[in-house]
């Protein structure tokens, strides 16, 4: 849990939530079926291929709700898994079991989808030196545990917000009136607000990396929608003065002559927005 974002509250607020969101005043199908005393046994069974993750969230998720649930854990998180696989035994109430069923394998089963697709991005870029990101394209409420995912599946985490990165895409440009006056602006504001982020600016073109640089002043430039060769232009142009960004529309046919143009950042949407969930249920034995 070394993500600043995966902070022992951050993580009990979602789980507290999420439980509050499913359960209401009460889960009355297991409360009317199921005597209070009833001991049970369940394993989390894998019926697909990739890499499995929501591992230790399921772990907080069940001592969160009862704190005598014993959680065996088979397969960690980041480990490659097949159909027929179990990743976890859990014991002990069988109502308890039962009420946090839902939002365990919810969470699972979209993390494991998340990591599994970045990890097969980044196995398509591996001997570049390029970094694959994850962007804010994510599920309201659910951001922790998507990019929580991304870094299992060997993916880097882009800013968590608005908050902790300034990033001035092309509307900031625009609304601003130009790379010039954005840049200035914002380098005035976090100046007068004492704050310390660091400054991305997307660029649609060369005459944008040509003006953002001569500015000066930022982070990374994003190179946002070009082809490869004007990609290859501006990471020469740019020649280490700051770190580049590869973004949009960039796809598993892609990825590899993107990161072959020699940019430090591929960030990809789809790693949280278009993914398949894996296949994943939890089944008494």
């Amino acid at each position: 849990m070394e993500k600043s974002y995966l902070s022992e509250k951050a993580i009990r607020d979602f789980i507290e939530l999420s439980l509050k969101e499913d359960i209401g005043d009460g889960d009355h199908s297991t409360l009317a079926s199921i005597p209070e005393e009833g001991k049970s046994k369940a394993q989390l069974l894998i019926k697909g291929d990739g890499i499995l993750a929501g591992v230790e969230l399921a772990q907080l998720i069940f001592r969160y709700f009862d704190s005598e649930l014993e959680v065996d854990i088979k397969i960690k998180d980041g480990q490659e898994v097949k159909f027929g696989d179990v990743g976890f035994i859990v014991e002990g109430s069988a109502r308890s079991i039962l009420t946090c069923e839902r939002l365990v394998l919810n969470c699972m089963q979209r993390m494991s989808g998340i990591a599994t697709y970045t990890n097969h991005l980044c196995n398509l870029i591996k001997g570049s030196n390029a970094q694959l990101l994850d962007t804010r394209k994510t599920t309201p409420n659910f951001r922790l545990a998507e990019k929580w995912a991304v870094a299992i599946g060997g993916g880097t985490n882009h800013r968590f917000g608005l908050f902790d990165m300034v990033m001035l895409k092309d509307n900031h440009i625009d609304f601003a009136g130009g790379i010039e006056k954005a840049i200035k602006a914002t380098q005035k504001y976090l100046q007068a607000n004492n704050k310390d982020l660091r400054i991305e600016v997307e660029t649609r073109n060369l005459t944008e990396v040509k003006e953002v640089l001569k500015v000066g002043g930022v982070d990374v430039i994003m190179l946002d929608n070009m082809i490869p060769s004007e990609m290859k232009a501006a990471v020469k142009l740019i020649d280490g003065k700051c770190k580049t960004e590869a973004s949009g529309g960039i796809t598993e046919k892609t990825i590899a002559e993107v990161a072959e143009c020699g940019v430090d950042f591929i960030s990809v949407g789809a790693l949280t927005h278009s993914i398949k969930s894996m296949d994943i249920s939890l089944k008494a034995i």
